[in-house]
């Protein structure tokens, strides 16, 4: 077992506005995600719980059906249930960690297909 840097973790661009650098272990998986303000992630669920955690930046969620939304800064961070959909938006240059249980296997297989769909701004 070793320490472990972001800065020795490749950077995965997902859009123009999104990046991503990924950790995996047996059953978790941690995210650093960088987001330039206006970055939109669509609305998407899956079977993970998700915790996000804000580092620098704003990040403006909806969660669930009807949707909830909460606005997040750094040092604050919110739980996200399994299924439950949501979205976000960055409202300026941010910088967050998201952990996963279980892991996302659409974000290893390329297969999270949601960051393709026209984003809903509503």
């Amino acid at each position: 077992m070793k320490a472990l840097s972001w800065d020795t973790v490749p950077v995965e661009p997902v859009t123009s506005e999104i990046s991503r650098q990924v950790v995996t272990g047996q059953n978790e998986m941690i995210a650093r995600v960088l987001l330039k303000k206006g970055a939109v992630v669509p609305t998407h669920s899956h079977v993970s719980e998700q915790i996000t955690y804000i580092l620098e930046g704003a990040l403006r969620l909806w969660i669930g059906e009807p949707e909830q939304e909460v606005t997040l800064e750094p040092g604050r961070f919110v739980v996200i249930p399994p299924h439950v959909p949501h979205r976000a938006e960055a409202l300026e240059d941010t910088v967050d960690v998201d952990v996963f249980s279980p892991i996302r296997q659409d974000w290893l297989d390329g297969t999270d297909t949601y960051f393709q769909r026209k984003p809903d701004r509503r």
